[in-house]
């Protein structure tokens, strides 16, 4: 252990402190030129880092097999750095409509720019090949996908993008690094909306990008430029979730496979989603790719109508009505009223979300509790 002026007798402390420092006095000229040259560690001002941003970086990276990590203010700020970083005037990209619904505004502002892009569906993953242009330079999918859990390959999906000499991006906030590892895969970049299960919490938002240490010092430059660093009392908490994120995780799979079974011969859920089904069309390349588990999230429909959907809702006593997942409690929300009002109405239903579509986010209550749950407000459908 190494000496540290905060804990000279070697107690070091069983949490990072919490540094709010805005700025950082220099002990000497020469201190301040192998700091700003990288030539040692060190801070100077917060845009550029701080000390506890930096230690829960270090963790998310060891999470993913990273080299490095880049953690920003929101999951959508992390996407966004990466599209400011490396796309520009006359690029192309393909992206999937099946990811997180905010994706749309960022895309008009990069149209916009200039940004030429291709949306696809997630199930049509096989003809990602078809789409690619010469000027083609990143990739980006979410898998299982946002809301429907829509399994792509991950391999498959970067070794089309190698070839095409373009980045792939693949968010894994649904599966977390416990269930998949994108790195180990072929990706380029891993990004996360840390606000979910690694928080996990509903107390912190921060957004995170696991990746190689050139592309770190790239997303580094955009971040500095632009300001989104988090500040070091959110990087408190995120560092407070990951310690217990293997732990939510297990128990999380655990309900949601219970509760997908479940729902899944229920005579009132007409389709449901979730890789860990046997039948489930993205279940064998979950298989290949998952790893202790398919994941906490799960959509199904409800019914017939939207009716049906806010009835089933409205009757749930254990299972909370609200966005966002990955939480200890177990959330449920209509995306179509929800997550995807960022998109315009007939985008919403293009790529299989119907009205009556519910997504739920399987928290770290008893099994039985939320299997009751479920029951008894179907009973009332």
């Amino acid at each position: 252990m190494g000496d540290d002026p905060l804990t000279p007798y070697g107690n070091r402390p069983m949490v990072t402190p919490i540094v709010n420092a805005v700025n950082y006095e220099y002990s000497s000229f020469e201190v301040l030129r192998q700091i700003t040259d990288g030539e040692i560690d060190g801070y100077t001002y917060h845009r550029d880092d701080n000390p506890t941003v930096r230690a829960v970086e270090s963790q998310i990276a060891l999470m993913e097999g990273a080299e490095d990590c880049i953690v920003s203010t929101t999951g959508m700020a992390a996407c966004t750095m990466i599209y400011l970083t490396y796309l520009s005037a006359g690029d192309h990209v393909i992206l999937f409509h099946d990811i997180y619904g905010a994706h749309y505004k960022v895309s008009l502002i990069l149209e916009r720019l200039g940004v030429d892009i291709t949306w696809l569906d997630a199930s049509d993953w096989r003809q990602i090949e078809g789409h690619v242009k010469p000027n083609t330079k990143l990739l980006f999918c979410e898998t299982p996908s946002n809301p429907l859990c829509k399994v792509v390959d991950i391999a498959a999906f970067c070794d089309v993008a190698h070839r095409a000499g373009a980045l792939a991006v693949v968010d894994n906030t649904f599966a977390t690094p416990h269930h998949q590892k994108p790195l180990s895969l072929g990706a380029d970049m891993v990004v996360h909306s840390a606000t979910k299960a690694l928080g996990g919490h509903n107390d912190l938002m921060a957004g995170a990008i696991a990746t190689s240490k050139n592309h770190y010092n790239d997303l580094w430059f955009t971040r500095q430029a632009i300001g989104t660093t988090l500040d070091a009392y959110s990087a408190s908490l995120l560092e407070r979730g990951l310690k217990s994120l293997e732990l939510r995780a297990e128990r999380m799979t655990v309900n949601a496979q219970a509760m997908a079974e479940m729902l899944a011969g229920h005579p009132k859920i007409p389709r449901i989603f979730y890789p860990g089904l046997e039948n489930d069309p993205g279940h064998e390349a979950a298989c290949k790719q998952m790893h202790d588990g398919f994941g906490g999230l799960l959509a199904f429909d409800v019914g017939q109508t939207q009716e049906d959907a806010k009835r089933f809702i409205d009757a749930l006593d254990v299972i909370i009505h609200a966005v966002s997942l990955g939480a200890t409690e177990s959330l449920i929300c209509i995306p179509y009223l929800t997550t995807m009002l960022y998109m315009p109405e007939e985008r919403r239903t293009s790529f299989g979300v119907n009205l009556n579509t519910v997504r739920l986010s399987a928290g770290v209550e008893k099994t039985e509790i939320l299997l009751e749950d479920l029951k008894q407000a179907l009973d009332k459908v």
